[in-house]
């Protein structure tokens, strides 16, 4: 392990060479920034974390490459390390608001450190203890017990080898017997098999497990079920189960992902989850929903927290990334000017093109899920206490679902581009397994399709963009969690034109995106209004009016999202720091429409080279105008060096002798100074 020398203290100085050089250049207050960016109460629930974790070496990251049966069984000791500690105290005793945030904040902070451990308590503790209490009732609360208490591990079974995505597809049955009173649990054939079931592999006694219920014959959809399948005391799976560890993955290897088969196994009826659902004394099934994809909806939007929690951990990832690539490339040292003087990487323009962009979406999207997440939690609480109209409660889950989709697919594929050109621009230094660019890859990748494909989610947003679009009734107080009026007057939107005007401008951002939305709507729209007209059916429609149009709609409308939650951060932010929370608005804002251009061109937006010129020329300028600050601004957002976990990436500035550190050769730090790196180099 290479040791750092930062402690967990926020508050404490940085210092480190040449790094130093640029934070004397920075504009800002460093403490107003981290304000800025996040509440001091979730900084102060981080620090805690950190400062647990680094207490004890159990927890020390290793640069050791481990199997993956010692990864599992080294993440399985931890969970139960990590389960036990102070962290968890009188957390029961909390109100609902409170639990979560600490639960969430504490998720993001587990993380960053450790991904495996971080899933593993998820779905084993948090995650199931969350859908009792959103799916279940009173009957429920005995297994929400034992799971915090450390009696069972949970796991969460949704996903069959045949079906992901498409839920509504998946086969496994769970069928009501009415002289027994219990429900059968069965495998139909081998695409049923449920599969990538994390914590299922070696470990988990119980499934929260999605199936169709069948009653009478009828089946009415999916549905949640908490199922048993190991002895809590032995971990022998119970008879007519077969399951099993799924082998080796590409990534997370400290999690035993894992598959189940059921045979006609029997469960109590009590197993159901029966809070959207329910099979009366009578054997009668029972619900408020009329519409069984309502029903499935309801089911599954429970689980909306494991979306937002991705969300949250790609940011993380995405900051990690951008810190680790912007401090060395401030102590990289390449190339002469026409006076000789070596330069760092950071004082190149195409550096400051490759890297300053991705740490505006840092700052984009931590403003955003920073906001988002304590709007949902309220929307959560005031749904569970009745403080929000019935009648409104629909359209509002929908909102947020479109919201959460298109988001996550945002900001799972802007993080893996992220990674790696960072890891790019560190050279082959950035290769080594101690640069930390390999576990972020490795790790973040399945999050693209965590949760469900990007490519899928993105059909959901677009259906719903478009059914506001042609709403000329909307009531945009229906979700309170994205601006949509503009929608209303979409016609005066559509014939706005770039007037040459200054393009480093928020005013010109904004009403940009709200024309790229209105265009992309009208577009889509025609494109299925001409498929309608060639008599094809509602699947071949929706499926061929997605590329270049319902897709982009969707990721626009993303864009878009995120703005308005930044530019509101920005004008809250202190007078020191809003200048520069500004530069990094436009130039996320910008970079982003960059993207968009043949779309702008396309639609009459914009004619002739004036818009895409004074485009790309203001990104340019922004990314120089931002050079002073950007090592401050990555120390704002950057967790301790025990986290960050990087050669390359300590607030110290010794990659040199953390290289070398990391290279396994004797004391290197002695007597290291500049013209050894120089003979280095030459040698």
């Amino acid at each position: 392990m290479v040791h750092y020398s930062e402690s967990t203290n926020v508050s404490a100085p940085i210092t480190g060479g040449q790094l130093d050089i640029y934070r004397k250049l920075s504009s800002f207050n460093l403490q107003n920034m981290r304000i800025a960016i996040e509440d001091p109460e979730r900084t102060a629930i981080k620090m805690k974390v950190w400062s647990y974790l680094e207490s004890d070496p159990a927890y020390w990251p290793n640069n050791k490459i481990l199997n993956s049966d010692e990864e599992k069984h080294k993440t399985a000791k931890l969970l139960e390390k990590f389960r036990n500690s102070q962290l968890f105290d009188n957390i029961h005793s909390w109100d609902y608001k409170t639990r979560t945030r600490y639960l969430i904040t504490l998720n993001q902070a587990v993380e960053m450190l450790n991904a495996n451990l971080s899933i593993k308590f998820a779905l084993g503790v948090s995650l199931f203890a969350n859908a009792l209490l959103c799916l279940g009732t009173q009957r429920h609360l005995k297994y929400y017990k034992d799971v915090w208490s450390g009696k069972i591990l949970s796991c969460l079974a949704i996903t069959e080898l045949s079906h992901g995505s498409d839920t509504k597809r998946l086969k496994t049955t769970a069928t009501y017997d009415h002289l027994s009173n219990e429900l059968v649990l069965n495998t139909p054939n081998i695409g049923a098999a449920k599969c990538w079931v994390g914590n299922l592999g070696r470990q988990s006694t119980h499934a929260l497990l999605f199936a169709q219920l069948i009653v009478d014959n009828v089946c009415h959809g999916l549905h949640a079920f908490i199922v048993p399948i190991r002895d809590p005391e032995t971990l022998i799976p119970y008879p007519n189960i077969t399951v099993g560890d799924i082998g080796e993955k590409a990534g997370l290897h400290g999690i035993d992902n894992g598959y189940v088969i059921f045979h006609y196994y029997r469960i109590p009826k009590e197993c159901l989850l029966n809070k959207i659902g329910d099979i009366n004394e009578n054997g009668e099934y029972e619900t408020a929903f009329t519409n069984p994809q309502e029903l499935l909806g309801a089911a599954l939007e429970s689980l909306s927290a494991g979306r937002v929690a991705i969300l949250q951990e790609s940011s993380n990832t995405l900051i990690k990334a951008v810190v680790i690539a912007i401090r060395y490339a401030a102590q990289r040292l390449q190339f002469s000017d026409s006076e000789g003087n070596e330069l760092p990487l950071l004082e190149y323009q195409t550096h400051q093109w490759r890297l300053f962009p991705y740490l505006a979406a840092s700052y984009a999207f931590k403003s955003f899920m920073h906001d988002f997440d304590e709007q949902y939690i309220n929307l959560v609480a005031d749904s569970r206490e009745g403080r929000i109209n019935v009648a409104h409660l629909p359209q509002m889950v929908k909102g947020i679902h479109a919201i959460v989709c298109t988001t996550k697919a945002l900001i799972t594929w802007t993080t893996q581009t992220a990674i790696q050109e960072c890891r790019e621009a560190c050279g082959g230094h950035g290769y080594h397994k101690a640069a930390g660019f390999g576990d972020l890859r490795s790790n973040h990748d399945p999050r693209v399709t965590f949760e469900g494909d990007n490519t899928v989610l993105l059909q959901q947003t677009s259906n719903w963009i478009l059914r506001l679009y042609c709403d000329p009734d909307l009531d945009s107080d229906m979700f309170p969690l994205s601006e949509v009026s503009f929608l209303k007057n979409k016609d005066i939107v559509l014939q706005r034109k770039y007037n040459n005007d200054s393009i480093i401008s928020d005013k010109v951002i904004m009403e940009t995106y709200e024309w790229l939305i209105c265009w992309l709507s009208k577009s889509t729209l025609e494109k299925i209004n001409v498929l309608r007209k060639q008599q094809m059916d509602k699947f071949l429609i929706r499926n061929q009016s997605q590329v270049f149009k319902a897709h982009t709609l969707s990721l626009v409308f993303a864009e878009f999202l995120i703005l308005t939650y930044f530019i509101k951060k920005c004008k809250s932010c202190s007078h020191d720091v809003a200048p520069v929370m500004s530069k990094l608005f436009h130039l996320y804002g910008l970079w982003s429409l960059h993207k968009h251009l043949a779309v702008l061109y396309q639609g009459g937006y914009c004619e002739g080279p004036s818009f895409g010129e004074d485009l790309s020329e203001a990104v340019l300028r922004l990314c120089s105008d931002l050079k002073p600050e950007v090592v401050s601004l990555t120390d704002a957002i950057a967790p301790p060096d025990f986290v960050l976990n990087s050669i390359l990436g300590c607030s110290d500035g010794k990659i040199y002798e953390r290289l070398m550190e990391a290279f396994n050769l004797p004391d290197s730090s002695a007597n290291f100074n500049e013209d050894s790196i120089l003979l280095q180099s030459k040698l």
